[in-house]
């Protein structure tokens, strides 16, 4: 098969697997085959990989996470992940400048507080905390004492990862002590929003099958905060597609080896894109060096990426490539901002 036909390929490769979750020849495989092709055809074309999928030009928001929590770290925190998002500057370079000062400025707090500075999963702190208050006081600090303003230049944004709270019956936060359903977790969200103003994003804040607490949520928080479905959506256009009809979230994680080729995801930012919202371009927890999810977040205009910490190779790498990529696009370079951010700005 000519290997420039990368839709065609990748069709060949999901008929090949025959399933609908890709369990017989496994999303990893067949991403890997896909990007393959695709990577050897931009060899082949002699163009970078982002042109060759595309023709973006928009270098995303970083979204850093600093701390970790949840599943991703040993510690009694809550919530995930908790995330800088230098929105308010011109540039990538700029933005991602100021996301690694605050990154290390933490690191000296936490030390001065005699706190762990060793780090989790993605790269970001693991301080034995509790309350998710003493962490985004922690995050609000190290933004302040970098030099940067909190919620204008520097937002927060939180991956609650609720999926793993929830019992099928009510939401289960041990280090908050606080155990309830749909609605007094969506209040408890709420609360948080509105003591920490500088909070513009909120990824799975609701369990994958709630789809009534994710409405609530929805409509509680998606006027003023950008609300991000990964468990919802597991880049899945047709899930996508009914979060859209029932008004579940305002925003896509897009996530390559969850749906398993460059065309499925295409297809899932492209229909998130036409139905308003945001598109955040995600490694996951564990990671390769491989840095092509930086080149396919530019190709698709997708505007935000997480991909970690400003430390470990795996993740640095996807930092490295897109500082890269902003000095070949030079003044044809759009830096996204908060204009890419799904739901309020």
């Amino acid at each position: 098969m000519d290997g420039r036909d990368s839709e065609k390929i990748d069709r060949a490769l999901i008929n090949a697997d025959g399933s609908e979750d890709k369990s017989n020849l496994g999303a990893n495989a067949i991403l890997a085959a896909s990007l393959a092709s695709a990577k050897a055809a931009a060899i082949f074309c002699e163009k970078p990989l982002y042109e060759f999928l595309g023709d973006g030009k928009t270098m995303p928001a970083p979204f850093l996470n600093i701390i970790n929590g949840g599943a991703h770290a040993d510690n009694g925190l809550d919530v995930q992940e908790f995330m800088i998002a230098p929105l308010g500057f011109s540039d990538f370079s700029s933005a991602l400048f100021a996301g690694v000062e605050v990154f290390h400025t933490l690191k000296s707090i936490l030390a001065q507080r005699g706190l762990s500075t060793a780090v989790g999963d993605e790269g970001g702190f693991a301080p034995d905390l509790r309350r998710t208050e003493d962490a985004l006081d922690l995050v609000a600090e190290a933004i302040a004492k970098a030099g940067y303003e909190p919620g204008r230049q520097i937002g927060i944004a939180l991956d609650v990862a609720a999926g793993e709270l929830y019992d099928e019956r009510e939401y289960h936060l041990p280090g908050e002590k606080f155990r309830g359903d749909a609605a007094a977790f969506v209040k408890k969200l709420s609360q948080w929003r509105a003591n920490y103003p500088m909070i513009v994003s909120i990824e799975d804040g609701c369990a994958e099958e709630d789809w009534d607490g994710w409405r609530l949520l929805t409509e509680k928080l998606g006027g003023a905060t950008q609300l991000v479905g990964d468990d919802l959506f597991v880049t899945n256009s047709v899930r996508l597609q009914k979060g859209a009809d029932q008004n579940a979230a305002n925003a896509l994680l897009a996530k390559p080896n969850q749906i398993g080729t460059l065309t499925e995801t295409r297809d899932a930012v492209r229909l998130a894109q036409s139905c308003g919202y945001g598109v955040m371009m995600s490694h996951r927890s564990g990671e390769t060096e491989y840095a092509d999810l930086a080149d396919l977040a530019v190709a698709l205009n997708a505007g935000q990426i997480k991909t970690g910490a400003p430390s470990r190779g795996e993740r640095t790498a996807k930092y490295n490539r897109l500082l890269r990529i902003a000095e070949a696009l030079g003044d044809k370079a759009k830096f996204s901002g908060a204009n890419a951010l799904g739901g309020g700005k």
